[in-house]
């Protein structure tokens, strides 16, 4: 099979034509790094032989211009697997390096999205042309995967944007626009979309060689990268510059700070830049492939491509969907609850074009939560990211209402009032009556049981669960709930509602705070549980080290105790109507306390933190000195076991929910737990942590966990049986 077409025009133009065989997108595999290098061989030996050959466009036959780097093989390629990788990405680079060098012209042109492997091709052309269209993405998004750029990424972003200015695009991965690349000065020329705009790349390229093909560096005789012409300086400088060197030494604390120290990727990207800009760029070229082939084979990059490239895109593709049901785009939505959770939903809604009725028990209300969508709004236009226009007719798009008779000819109705089931249920039997027969009720809970509250409803089969998280229009994800009688219909329909929303939507059976909820409350409980046994400053700092975006105490006061004790207090009387008993955990003694000393959270400026105030004057928050009488003898666990009975107590509390069938797949458990709750992304998520752990040793672990701390570290009997049966998640 071929992955590169080799054809010469009438104008003594080479074009290489990217067009893998029985493939939708090219892809930079084995086998295009072979071929690449026989390519690369056959141009130089034309060119020499050849003085009639004018110069060299690289163009794809695919709608995208390249996907980028097999990430098969790199999952598959451990320690084991280092010198082949290592060899691969340096003949990547010799390959590179003869187009660039092969003293004529050579042009991109760029029709379609160009990744990874994909922008590293372009980077290593004289001239850059792309069609302007806002759909394209170019960049370089391998840090987000556990990788770098090691196809010469790194090295030609940083001379061609300085080092500054290239850390966005490689220590965060961030995508850009054609236009936008044509800002930074990545890209040379925009070709607007319409007609054949291939036809039109082809010609501009074509001129453009024309014009170049005469043209030649003074120093070295042949057409050339900037930074292979003599005396070339990197913009900005390098990192022996007066520029840089203020400002640089702090850099790797700032990248620390935001992976926790958890995330190899950023940290290798920064050594690569930082050393690959002080020496020549063939040396800082093999500086990269090193770097590279260390995340490659690492533990780290196997955990961040299986969930948020196999399983992420699985999800997004559909994969719990049901398939026989034609998708929906809806167009008028109704929210009962106008509070902050609901005008998160309204303001999600309006910005993606869907009309919206945001009813509460007063217009004054209402009016309330569509301020929260006016805040947002003017802030994006005071940015200059909106128009004051577009932001109006978003705006308009969300009716205030305290009329339930407002609410007819929603498709779709949100229901995010306090969670309280009798209430629940007063505004689900109200709401129907406005409904057409085939709107679908969603209940916006995030612990009550979607079958429960179905009760009320004169429909149970359009009845089902739709979780968001807050804040609404910042948190990427939607925990879809079935209960009992949820339709298929239902379930497809708030499918294609979270998708249109631009949410990743995780599906979930029924259950007491479900997946998401039941999970988190074991993060906060073990957190308050600490307090016995560690210093409150141990037990946020190892949370911080073990990679969790908030310490637990800090998130609890977030979340309030007052929360958290109606929830228990609902949970408790579910459990006696069905005949059970609430099982005690250490941390109730402990937030029977705080509740009783007044401390219920930020909101009332005292939790397991003090608040000051709200300015800096007034002093930051700090933990409190009154939580020392819960650890009256200043008892201290070693720092690995704290950080272990925060990873762990999640971890197993999934496991069980994929033993009681409450989770349908692992890419939900997974994707649940770091896009909901905050799971260390390091780990993939919470089953891939027990995946990477290894199951055997994981076991071993938690039976320590459980001796020394409690039985709620049990491991459930489903994971023995997949480690006798040699099964993973």
């Amino acid at each position: 099979m071929t992955a590169i077409k080799y054809q010469k025009d009438s104008d003594n133009i080479i074009h290489l034509i990217l067009d893998k065989e029985n493939a939708s997108a090219n892809l930079m595999d084995m086998a295009f790094t072979r071929e690449l290098a026989q390519i690369s061989e056959r141009l130089v030996r034309d060119i020499q032989s050849d003085q009639g050959v004018s110069g060299v466009i690289i163009r794809s036959a695919k709608s995208s211009f390249f996907a980028g780097g097999d990430l098969n093989m790199l999952y598959q390629s451990g320690p084991e697997q280092a010198k082949g990788i290592f060899a691969m990405v340096e003949s990547l680079k010799v390959s590179m390096r003869k187009i660039e060098n092969c003293g004529k012209p050579v042009v991109a042109c760029i029709g379609g999205a160009a990744m990874g492997g994909g922008w590293e091709l372009a980077l290593a052309c004289h001239h850059r042309i792309a069609l302007n269209d806002n759909k394209i993405k170019l960049g370089l998004p391998e840090v987000t995967l556990g990788l770098l750029p090691g196809a010469g990424g790194v090295t030609r972003m940083v001379r061609l944007l300085g080092l500054e200015n290239a850390m966005p695009y490689l220590l965060q991965g961030k995508f850009f626009k054609p236009a936008q690349g044509a800002e930074l000065g990545l890209i040379h020329e925009l070709v607007e979309a319409g007609g054949d705009t291939e036809a039109v790349l082809i010609k501009r390229a074509g001129e453009w060689i024309k014009k170049h093909k005469e043209l030649t560096e003074p120093q070295s005789g042949i057409n050339c990268q900037p930074w292979d012409i003599k005396g070339y300086k990197i913009p900005g400088g390098t990192p022996k510059s007066k520029q840089i060197a203020g400002t640089l030494p702090i850099t790797p604390a700032i990248v620390r700070r935001s992976t926790q120290g958890t995330l190899p990727a950023p940290e290798r990207i920064l050594a690569t830049m930082v050393e690959g800009a002080q020496v020549d760029f063939d040396t800082a070229c093999r500086i990269e492939s090193r770097y590279f082939t260390e995340l490659a084979t690492g533990q780290n990059s196997k955990n961040l491509i299986n969930t948020f490239w196999y399983q992420l895109n699985e999800i997004k593709a559909g994969s719990n969907r049901p398939a026989d049901i034609a998708a929906k785009k809806l167009t008028k939505v109704g929210i009962l609850g106008a509070g902050m959770m609901g005008a998160g939903i309204a303001y999600s809604c309006a910005v993606k074009g869907i009309s919206v009725v945001l009813k509460d028990v007063s217009l004054q209300q209402a009016e309330q939560g569509k301020d929260y969508s006016r805040k947002l709004l003017d802030k994006q236009v005071a940015r200059g990211r909106m128009m004051q226009g577009k932001a109006e007719a978003i705006l308009a798009l969300i009716q205030p209402s305290e009329d339930m008779e407002d609410l007819s000819g929603c498709e779709f109705v949100i229901e995010a009032v306090f969670e309280d089931r009798e209430l629940k249920a007063k505004v689900t039997r109200e709401c129907e009556q406005e409904l057409a027969a085939d709107a679908v009720f969603a209940s916006n809970t995030s612990t009550l049981p979607i079958t429960g509250l179905a009760q009320a409803s004169a429909r149970p089969e359009h009845f089902i669960g739709m979780h968001f998280f807050s804040p609404v229009d910042k948190m990427p994800l939607v925990e879809i709930i079935c209960g009992e009688k949820t339709s298929e219909r239902a379930l497809a329909l708030c499918y294609d509602l979270s998708i249109q929303l631009e949410k990743t939507p995780i599906v979930v059976n029924d259950s007491r705070g479900f997946y998401t909820s039941r999970v988190f409350s074991t993060y906060v409980k073990e957190g308050v549980a600490l307090l016995e046994d560690a210093h409150p400053a141990s037990i946020e700092n190892a949370a911080y080290l073990a990679g969790f975006p908030v310490g637990p105490l800090a998130v609890t006061d977030e979340v309030t105790l007052t929360l958290i004790e109606k929830i228990a207090v609902q949970t408790e009387k579910d459990l006696v109507s069905e005949g059970k008993q609430a099982q005690e955990h250490p941390a109730d003694a402990i937030l029977k306390t705080m509740l009783e000393l007044g401390r219920t959270g930020k909101a009332c400026g005292a939790g397991f933190y003090d608040y000051p105030g709200k300015t800096e004057k007034e002093g930051k928050k700090r933990l409190s000195t009154e939580l020392a009488r819960f650890n009256p003898g200043n008892k201290t666990i070693p720092l690995q076991d704290i950080k272990d009975r925060l990873l762990f107590i999640m971890a197993l509390e999934t496991a069980r929910c994929v033993e009681e069938g409450v989770l349908r797949s692992t890419g939900d458990g997974n994707i649940g737990a770091v896009f909901g709750i905050g799971y260390p992304k390091w780990t993939g998520g919470t089953l891939q942590f027990i995946n990477q752990y290894g199951l055997e040793k994981f076991i071993a672990r938690a039976e320590e966990l459980s001796r020394l701390y409690g039985e709620r570290f049990n491991v459930p009997a489903s994971l023995r049986d997949m480690l006798a049966t040699g099964q993973v998640f």
